[in-house]
């Protein structure tokens, strides 16, 4: 992979974007007041990042993430996404993005509303459950002992594959948690929620990071089903 699209360039996009231009991956950025509006954000990251439309992201990017407020979601251009992977951010704050029937029976996931939307796309989950400043400061080389993971759910095995080989580059390690079904199970109020990557200590007033290791973030993955069954 060399070229990473980005739908969105918020405070998850720009800090995906920092450690793909670190990794020496080009980005392409993206955002609904037009490419004008991320020129500094650009500036900064130097000769391997640009802005463009959110069609021209789509096209660009090898993988393509998007990372809009949920409420957007259906303005992500289809075409030229078709037969691409592309990983969802998203998650749900009904007092941003409005109520959301099949959200609020619990009939699909943020997540397959995307897959919905972009049927030839093979989405996957990945980032929305890390604070973007952790996001950016937890990433460790490969092989390094405090490398953090992070989940990832998809329902094709070779889109999840590119995706952890992205994680891979931006200095984490994948947790596969299964099809994109299983993907509230680290979504908003959950125990795999932003929360876990922050150190527990009561006098933590600052959010301080912590590593995640495969076994933690298994440990709060299945208390979320045990939550949810009982």
């Amino acid at each position: 992979m060399t070229t990473l699209g980005l739908i969105g360039s918020g405070n998850i996009g720009s800090t995906l974007a920092r450690l793909a231009v670190d990794a020496g991956i080009d980005v392409v950025l993206s955002n609904s007041r037009g490419p004008e509006t991320l020129s500094e954000l650009v500036d900064e990251l130097g000769p391997h990042a640009r802005a463009a439309t959110a069609e021209q992201a789509a096209e660009e990017g090898d993988v393509v993430v998007v990372t809009v407020p949920l409420k957007a979601y259906r303005e992500v251009p289809v075409e030229p996404l078709r037969g691409k992977v592309v990983i969802d951010t998203n998650n749900y704050y009904p007092e941003r993005d409005g109520s959301i029937a099949e959200l609020d029976d619990e009939s699909t996931t943020t997540s397959e509303l995307l897959q919905a939307h972009l049927p030839e796309s093979h989405v996957v989950k990945a980032f929305n459950n890390i604070y973007f400043k952790h996001l950016g400061t937890l990433a460790r080389p490969s092989g390094a002992p405090d490398r953090s993971v992070l989940a990832i759910a998809g329902d094709d095995a070779s889109a999840k594959a590119d995706a952890s080989a992205l994680l891979d580059r931006l200095g984490y390690d994948a947790h596969d948690v299964g099809p994109l079904a299983e993907g509230w199970r680290y979504q908003r109020d959950t125990a795999a929620y932003a929360s876990l990557y922050a150190d527990p200590s009561p006098d933590n007033a600052d959010w301080a990071p912590r590593t995640v290791t495969a076994d933690l973030l298994q440990e709060k993955l299945d208390a979320a089903v045990r939550y949810r069954d009982e």
